[in-house]
């Protein structure tokens, strides 16, 4: 399984109705992307001070690599993606994505 980890940092001016909608966009593509499974939402919650600005995240898992890459290539993730992004601080520069692969042990 792969763990799809993203961190953002969202613009102050972008609405908690406009996060909701771009919540719901991502997790529709479960319904058009072939092994893409769970996905988590939330702010964070860390004590710690390593966060670096990023006080959103969200997860996705995916059967394995090959489903994750059709997710990343996926029209209707490049779309989602591009909403995500235009409401970040700094665009892209507002975007952290890390990947586990959580089959190995």
């Amino acid at each position: 399984m792969i763990r799809h980890c993203v961190f953002a940092r969202f613009r102050s001016d972008v609405s908690s109705t406009e996060r909701t909608a771009i919540h719901a966009g991502l997790e529709a593509l479960r319904q058009v992307v072939e092994g893409m499974d769970t996905v988590q939402f939330s702010t964070n919650v860390s004590p710690e001070p390593f966060a670096r600005g990023f006080t959103y995240g969200f997860t996705i898992d995916f059967r394995d690599a090959a489903a994750r890459d059709a997710y990343l290539v996926h029209e209707a993730h490049q779309r989602a993606g591009a909403r995500l992004v235009a409401a970040l601080e700094g665009g892209a520069d507002g975007l952290m994505v890390f990947d586990l692969d959580l089959t190995k042990k």
